[in-house]
Order: C-alpha cells, then structure tokens, then sequence
C-alpha cells in the first residue's frame, strides 16, 4: 500500500507520516519546497518519496500520485498570507486535488475537514472547509472525511501559546466567552483514525467527528494548562470590540511588515464564540479509537 500525504509536514501530518511508517506503508509527500528543513526532517525519519508540488497549481500535480493506492489530504490554514487564502487553500487546492486523484484512477481518499463545518457557517474557514468537503463528495473517489475538534500534543500551537503566556505573564486573556465550548482530541488519536479509515472499507462515503467526550470551555482549558504546569494565574475576559480591533490591526501589520500571517485574526474571532461539539462514538467505534483525556495529554508535554 503506497499512500501520498499533503500536509505531511504539518503537526497532524507528522504523526500520520509516523504511524504509517511504523505499520509498514510506503509514503510519499507533496511539498512545494522538498528541500526545505521540514520535509527533509520527516524523510530522514519516515523514509518517504517526496513529489514538488504546489496545491494551487494543478500541473504541478501531475506524476504525484503514480503508483500510489490513496491520498491522505490534511493541508489546511487558519490565517491567510498573499495566495494562501481560505478559499484558495481549502476549496481550490481541494479541487486540484480531487481532480489529479480521479485522473490518476486513485479511489481511496482521506480528507481532513474541522469540526463546525457547515453550508451555513459564519467564517469563512468554515464556509471554505465546507466547499472542500463538497468537492470531495461529489467526486467518483472512495472517500472518508473527518472533522476534529481543538488538536492537542506536543507540538500543537494552541495548548503551547497559552502555555508560554503562563510561563512569563501573571494574567492570561481570554478571547471566548462560556458559550463555546471544546471537546479537544489527542493527536496521536485523530492520526490513528485517518490511518485506519485507509483501510477500513465501512467509513467509505461517510464523515465523522473526532473529538473527545467532554465540552469544555476556554476558562476550563486555561485551568487545566495552569495545573499541569503547577501555576495559578489571572484570567482577564477581553471586551469583543477589543478583540476585533487587535485582529484587525494584527492583520493589517503581520503581512505587510513581517511577511507572515496574523497570529490572530477576525475569522478565528467568530469561531471562538460558537460551539464546536460533535459526536465521537460513532469514529471511536469503528476505528477502535483509544480518547487521551485532556488533562493526561498535556501534562505529559507540558511537564517535559
């Protein structure tokens, strides 16, 4: 079984590239720079084929999925930068792909959506996660699409931000109210079900949550980041109208300064005021799904 990966580099993809490694599957990478550190990191450690390619444009996919029997797609952003937009990265790379998988007569196709993906989202990463998801719907492949909620592990850049700000600040801002709530997912959890969906023939055509049992709130999560780091820290809850001047002034700085996305911004603003709950059972189920509890997953990285 010859598996291509998008997103490998990533911190989901990382942990797929390792679990298909460690169960004997050959693995090749979509990269738009193959000799980057990143990529040359996952070949010396998984031993993966790398294929130069670029999601956006559509020739650069040709050959990229010779000889192999199923794509694993994760590449997704929750900032923009120059052409890296939601709609270009998750529809129209999306699509690309779709196209390139049916032309090389792949069937099997794993995809990676986000929980509170719906026709009728607010932001437009959802809305723009939707249109993926269409896309691979309406296509001819034998597909499989997840949605997982807040990812946490060792090397996740949620868990970690607040984290660093516990480390070095006495008060911690918090953006969400109690309204929205979380059910965060171990990595190495969403990993192990996009590996077995590969070859599960029962998920073909379906979509599925990954997420844990329990809803939580931001408020609850900072608590449990201060406990495993054994702090105690104040929590201010910043005014709306004062998070949406700091998203629209980091986005208007980041790119034009520092040539990098905004570290926060106004479409992550909305999805931190709405719920994401899902159902975990029925991918708990069928692919033998083992839930980390959130408290016991992060204090094994956060402790280290």
């Amino acid at each position: 079984m010859k598996i291509l990966v998008t997103g490998a580099t990533g911190f989901v993809g990382r942990e797929i590239v390792r679990q298909l490694h460690d169960g004997g599957r050959s693995v090749r990478l979509l990269a738009r720079d193959p000799g980057s550190t990143r990529v040359q990191d996952v070949v010396s450690r998984s031993g993966a084929e790398v294929h130069a390619g670029n999601l956006l444009d559509a020739d650069s996919l040709k050959g990229a999925l010779d000889g192999m029997n199923a794509v694993i797609h994760l590449v997704g952003i929750i900032s923009e930068i120059g052409e890296n937009t939601f709609e270009n990265v998750h529809a129209v790379g999306t699509q690309n792909l779709v196209g390139a998988t049916q032309e090389a007569r792949v069937e099997r196709f794993v995809h990676m959506s986000a929980l509170g993906t719906r026709p009728e989202a607010i932001s437009r990463y959802h809305q723009t996660k939707w249109a993926a998801e269409q896309a691979v719907r309406h296509s001819d492949l034998d597909y499989t699409i997840f949605r997982p909620s807040l990812i946490f592990g060792p090397d996740d850049q949620f868990v970690n931000l607040f984290a660093r700000l516990i480390r070095f600040s006495p008060i911690i801002p918090l953006l969400a109210d109690d309204r929205a709530h979380f059910q965060p997912v171990a990595v190495e959890t969403v990993a192990a079900a996009f590996v077995r969906a590969v070859f599960e023939p029962k998920s073909i055509g379906q979509t599925y949550d990954l997420c844990s049992p329990d809803a939580i709130t931001l408020v609850q999560i900072v608590d449990e980041i201060c406990r495993a780091m054994g702090r105690k820290r104040l929590k201010w809850r910043v005014r709306r109208f004062l998070s949406r001047f700091q998203a629209a002034f980091l986005e208007f700085v980041f790119p034009r300064l520092f040539r990098k996305a905004a570290p926060l911004n106004s479409d992550q603003l909305i999805m931190l005021q709405e719920d994401h709950i899902g159902n975990p059972q029925t991918a708990s189920q069928l692919f033998r799904l083992d839930p980390v509890p959130f408290r016991d997953g992060i204090r094994k990285y956060l402790n280290a």
